[in-house]
């Protein structure tokens, strides 16, 4: 199945996306399960409502304005340089454990919508990425367990200001500018994206090409970053969590090449979604 979060004629709601357009299941739905988190929980304790497959679109997807998939998320955790070679262009060592920081839901942007250069820095950099989404609670989770608590997964876009990422050894300055967040479009369910490994991701600038792996190359998996951070926190139904960007970052060419506004940047990942956004100026934003 694939969910979207929107909005339409002023209302927040979340449905099942059909051949046909967007099933409402907020409209049906929202005394039970008000959003697409709750939903999730619901179904993990097989108390969500049956959704029915024989059921007409409300709305088509030019209908609505998707918002993040999980339009805030209790916990956003994000994996850096889980490629080899975008570890190697980083300048970084090899690890043996998963580099992680966080975000904050106030930076998420749903698809088609404005990613925001602020205006205390012009190094706003493009890291395509896959990102999933946990659907069942999740405690020190063995990695033969780790993808039963995986509701789906989505694309994302972890713009960054390098500038503020260097400040200190840590991330979450240039990680947790307003708006700076792209997860969509659709939450996919696993079972949607079988052959995992030799998916495609790509990110694109402007029509060009500037990142492309395949899902495989991560050096992490998803069921050995489950079980990694599950060893610390509790996750619950809702939680995104982002697996790393390949090689090919804006602020390690030459010369740099960073995003400002007007351009367009993609991210695109087979059989998951094409996300796509404008940048904006924090000041016209």
């Amino acid at each position: 199945m694939r969910f979207v979060s929107f909005t339409v004629q002023g209302r927040p709601s979340f449905g099942v996306v059909t051949g046909a357009g967007i099933v409402d299941l907020g409209a049906r739905f929202s005394r039970i399960v008000p959003d697409l988190g709750t939903f999730l929980e619901a179904r993990a304790l097989d108390v969500a409502p049956a959704v029915n497959a024989a059921w007409e679109a409300d709305y088509r997807l030019d209908e609505v304005q998707l918002l993040p998939v999980i339009p805030k998320p209790a916990k956003i955790i994000c994996v850096g340089v889980n490629y080899d070679e975008h570890r190697q262009e980083m300048g970084r060592e090899t690890a043996s454990y998963p580099t992680l920081f966080t975000r904050f839901a106030d930076t998420l942007v749903g698809h088609n919508g404005s990613i925001v250069r602020p205006r205390v820095s012009t190094s706003l950099d493009f890291e395509g990425e896959l990102a999933f989404v946990i659907g069942r609670e999740a405690k020190a989770v063995k990695v033969d367990h780790a993808m039963g608590h995986v509701a789906g997964f989505t694309c994302f876009n972890d713009a960054t200001l390098r500038d503020w990422q260097r400040h200190t050894s840590q991330f979450v300055p240039g990680k947790n500018f307003f708006s700076t967040g792209a997860l969509g479009p659709q939450l996919v369910t696993p079972d949607e994206v079988p052959d995992f490994g030799g998916r495609s991701l790509t990110t694109r600038l402007n029509g060009q090409v500037m990142q492309a792996a395949t899902l495989g190359q991560m050096i992490f998996s998803v069921p050995e970053i489950v079980a990694y951070v599950t060893s610390f926190t509790r996750l619950v139904p809702g939680d995104v969590i982002a697996t790393g960007t390949p090689a090919g970052v804006g602020a390690k060419r030459t010369p740099p090449v960073f995003m400002k506004p007007g351009d367009i940047i993609e991210v695109i990942i087979d059989g998951v979604g094409h996300l796509k956004n404008t940048i904006v100026d924090e000041l016209a934003a």
